[in-house]
């Protein structure tokens, strides 16, 4: 799977577990590309309206920063400083960041 197709597939799942239709989320990928997409997001120094949609539904698992966090094969695409700050939303959020996976 492409970091992409990964993108896509938070925003599927967001829609189809969480009843949350990300269509800013959808529009930045198809525009900017997923990578860019998640460097813009977990650079922001806010979260985005779908970060906080995602957190008062309880699916913090579905957002950029935790995907990144718990998936070993893209921390490479981030900064030391962009992994941090993607934790550093998360732990705030009350969100426990599980074992990255393969």
């Amino acid at each position: 799977m492409t970091f992409d197709q990964a993108m896509f597939n938070i925003y599927k799942r967001a829609k189809e577990e969480a009843g949350y239709p990300a269509n800013i989320f959808l529009r930045m990928i198809t525009e900017r590309g997923g990578l860019a997409t998640a460097k813009t997001l977990i650079n922001s120094p806010q979260p985005s309206d779908g970060y906080t949609a995602l957190y008062e539904l309880g699916r913090l698992d579905l957002t950029v920063e935790a995907m990144v966090l718990e998936t070993r094969e893209w921390q490479e695409l981030f900064t030391a400083d962009e992994l941090k700050r993607a934790r550093r939303r998360l732990n705030q959020y009350g969100y426990q960041v599980r074992e990255p996976h393969p």
